[in-house]
């Protein structure tokens, strides 16, 4: 059987620390290192000209920042976060990184981190697959059978998601942004960063909020012109 490989971009401006990941990457028979860059700019034509599953990403860096590159990018790979500061990670799982390691982390920290970037990928190959009128999402070694016409709203948790339907909750790991682009665009919406939500469950409006077969859920500022449009 021929093992999968995962292509891995290390993007640091610390060349002690782009050396230590190189060490740690090759320690790890399923990861190939594609390249390594000192700054994000770089690393964005890498991306823009090769396959990468998985990106090391520091985040203080000169010119482009970390967290500027990981915004900036409609389809990322899975992201890992390497860096000092602890106060970027509430910002950071709101963009969907996998994980988020302090330096000085370890090896087996480093393998935790990418044996959860692989399964993440593996799950973004795998977990939905498109049918006419329902997907199937991997959860819990089950497939459940989500039909659309019952499917309320979806929630993003960090690296998961939540699908609330009429009889259940499934939670996944799964991106929400891959969701978005999957989905009928004809019966769902993004109207916040954490949320996709059904038009035919569509109760009623606020300036902040939206009801959804009787959840009230946020509304982001970015996402509301285009759901006023839609519901008009």
């Amino acid at each position: 059987m021929i093992m999968k490989k995962y292509n891995v971009l290390i993007v640091d401006d610390e060349f002690l620390a782009r050396k230590l990941l190189q060490e740690y990457v090759s320690k790890v028979e399923s990861l190939y290192l594609v390249d390594t860059c000192s700054d994000a700019i770089k690393a964005m034509e890498v991306l823009h000209n090769e396959k990468v599953d998985i990106l090391l990403l520091d985040i203080q860096m000169p010119d482009l920042t970390g967290m500027e590159m990981l915004k900036s990018l409609k389809n990322p790979p899975a992201v890992i976060l390497t860096t000092a500061y602890s106060e970027y990670a509430v910002d950071a799982f709101s963009l969907g990184v996998v994980d988020y390691l302090l330096k000085p982390f370890d090896f087996p920290r480093f393998l935790q981190a990418v044996t959860k970037a692989m399964d993440y990928c593996h799950n973004e190959d795998n977990q939905v697959s498109e049918m006419s009128d329902y997907i199937m999402v991997k959860a819990d070694y089950k497939l459940y059978k989500v039909n659309l016409a019952d499917l309320y709203f979806i929630e993003g948790q960090h690296e998961y998601v939540t699908f609330h339907t009429v009889t259940r909750r499934i939670t996944a790991l799964y991106s929400l942004k891959n969701l978005q682009d999957t989905l009928p665009k004809d019966m769902f919406i993004r109207v916040h960063k954490s949320y996709i939500v059904s038009l035919k469950y569509i109760e009623d409006i606020d300036k902040t909020t939206v009801t959804v077969a009787g959840n009230k859920i946020p509304i982001g500022a970015s996402y509301r012109d285009e759901l006023i449009e839609r519901l008009s």
